[in-house]
């Protein structure tokens, strides 16, 4: 095994290893060759939580796309058909998304580009930042195989976001977004050439030229991200909040709310799902301030789902009845709590962390993210397995809930106090005291 691929599984989730392994098996079983590419790769070798799997294909991957969410139980969120390009989600929450190897040209900035395929080292030299230029091959030939023509592994280390080429910013604007949310989540400085590009496509104001779907698009990345109060506060800083709404300015954004928010996440263990719905719960603190008649505004301008509307404007009565079972005296045990919340949208769970008045409410759910869950992790598949219930049975979850109820409810063993001697703990071999130690002159 080569140190990429074993630091590779040191960073992934036992769900998202098995995401990594059915793509591995069903590009051979197909003769495709496939590369974990992108964030991945970045998050995986700058030491972040990996918390997007990318993959890149020279073939079909639409078609892979689709019998892996089919054989995983995964499903498809969305399909980019002019770049071959697709987001799904499996169980366990865990995001991915998979592209084929492209070259894409800009007829114009901001326009849909012109795409063919490509081999894989035309795709990552055709990239946005060289950090998102990086690719491990997960082909049996070459499994474990490092491909960095951009030697992005260097900006890494450096701590820099560096464009791949002198028109980065200006073929695609919403990059001017992308760059922005990189430097807040990953704490890295622009390097000055790209901040120089950054500059000139800011006094050209490319940024009116980013579509609507690629806003929003950078809206739900926002949305997801650990530290969105930041990246918000970046984001008026540079006067570019009104691409979403030209009533986001000032006092109008709650930032004060974005702040608990990005705490309550923050809180969050990694590699847990809370079935979040992160955009319903993003919007709800983002525009918490504006009027009946900005929000509708904002809602129709940036072309918000329905489904993604209706989390947002129904989150807070949706609460209600959850703020309520945590206030009820019958949560006496922690495996009561674990229970309630368990099974709870984490979105829910994270809006009463922020916005509920109820102390009650905040101490049973900091338990249930600081004690309970972190508890839950520690009951592994080996410990279910010796219960005799198979995997993939409604027995095997049923018995592994009943192994973590048990243990969140079991008291910690005393550890008796170390014995005195009767005379004290100075006290020679029969209870007398024993002899003063002679003390020394300081030299």
């Amino acid at each position: 095994m080569s140190d990429y691929m074993f630091m590779l599984e040191s960073h992934l989730s036992s769900d998202q290893s098995r995401v990594v392994t059915e793509f591995q098996t069903a590009a051979a079983q197909a003769n495709t060759n496939i590369f974990l590419t992108g964030g991945a790769m970045r998050d995986m070798l700058g030491g972040f939580p990996i918390l997007e799997i990318d993959f890149t294909v020279e073939g079909n991957a639409i078609k892979l796309a689709q019998a892996v969410t089919k054989k995983a139980g995964g499903k498809i969120l969305g399909i980019d058909e002019n770049r071959k390009l697709v987001q799904m989600l499996f169980p366990g929450g865990v995001r991915a998304t998979i592209g084929m190897a492209r070259q894409e040209k800009y007829p114009k900035p901001g326009e849909k580009p012109i795409v063919k395929p490509a081999t894989l080292h035309e795709d990552l030299r055709g990239r946005d930042f060289t950090i998102n230029s990086i690719a491990l091959s997960l082909n049996p030939a070459s499994r474990g195989l490092l491909l960095d023509p951009n030697n992005g592994v260097g900006d890494l280390e450096r701590k820099e976001l560096r464009a791949v080429s002198n028109y980065t910013l200006y073929d695609d604007p919403a990059r001017l977004l992308r760059v922005l949310r990189f430097k807040v989540r990953l704490g890295f400085t622009i390097d000055e050439r790209t901040k120089m590009q950054y500059d000139n496509a800011r006094e050209a104001q490319l940024e009116t030229r980013i579509p609507q779907p690629a806003l929003l698009d950078e809206l739900r990345h926002t949305a997801n991200e650990p530290n969105c109060a930041d990246i918000v506060r970046l984001l008026e800083e540079e006067k570019l909040l009104h691409l979403y709404s030209k009533a986001l300015e000032g006092g109008k954004i709650n930032m004060a709310g974005l702040q608990k928010l990005q705490k309550a996440k923050q809180m969050v263990p990694f590699g847990v799902d809370l079935h979040l719905e992160n955009v319903g719960l993003f919007l709800y603190f983002l525009a918490e301030k504006l009027s009946a008649k900005e929000r509708s505004e904002f809602t129709k301008g940036i072309g918000l789902s329905k489904r993604e509307v209706e989390q947002w404007q129904k989150l807070e009565a949706n609460s209600k009845k959850l703020e309520k079972d945590l206030k009820s005296a019958k949560l006496q045990k922690p495996s009561h709590v674990y229970l309630l919340l368990s099974k709870a949208p984490g979105d829910q769970i994270l809006f009463l962390l922020a916005h509920s008045a109820e102390r009650i409410v905040h101490d049973r759910i900091r338990n249930y993210l600081q004690k309970y869950l972190p508890s839950a992790q520690e009951v592994t598949e080996r410990d279910v397995l010796a219960t005799g219930a198979k995997p993939g049975t409604p027995k095997f979850q049923k018995a592994k809930e009943e192994l973590i109820l048990t243990k969140l409810d079991a008291r910690p063993k005393k550890i008796p106090p170390p014995e005195v001697p009767p005379g004290g703990p100075h006290a020679g071999p029969h209870g007398a005291p024993g002899a003063a130690q002679p003390v020394l002159a300081r030299k």
